[in-house]
């Protein structure tokens, strides 16, 4: 079992930046592919990043391709997702997902472990 929890979420003007994290525990991290999906009041989860176990493969969606970098550092089971020129359609709850493959999907379903997330709140 992987045990996630997603810091870093805030409120932020536009144009600003932030840096979510996403710490694991209960094992490593190494073997799973990671994600951050986003789900906005009203609107489905959506895919945002995706990275594989290396760090070396990654996957972006839509308007966050360009703004947003995800990151992995195994040796400390945590995941980072760099946002910026956040604009106030990135306002979501941020959620960290992991899945015991090294498959990258953008779908929720395909993830069996998430966090708790955290809210991201972009003012104009």
């Amino acid at each position: 079992q992987v045990q996630l929890v997603e810091t870093g979420g805030g409120l932020v003007q536009a144009g600003g930046s932030l840096r979510l994290s996403c710490a694991a525990s209960g094992h490593t991290i190494s073997t799973y592919a990671m994600a951050w999906f986003r789900q906005a009041p009203g609107k489905e989860r959506e895919h945002v990043a995706g990275i594989d176990w290396g760090g070396r493969i990654t996957a972006y969606t839509g308007s966050m391709k360009g703004r947003f970098t995800i990151s992995r550092d195994n040796a400390k089971s945590t995941v980072y997702l760099q946002m910026n020129s956040l604009n106030p359609e990135d306002t979501a709850v941020y959620y960290c997902a992991a899945r015991n493959s090294n498959v990258l999907l953008r779908t929720p379903s395909g993830y069996a472990y998430w966090g708790q997330g955290t809210q991201v709140t972009v003012s104009s």
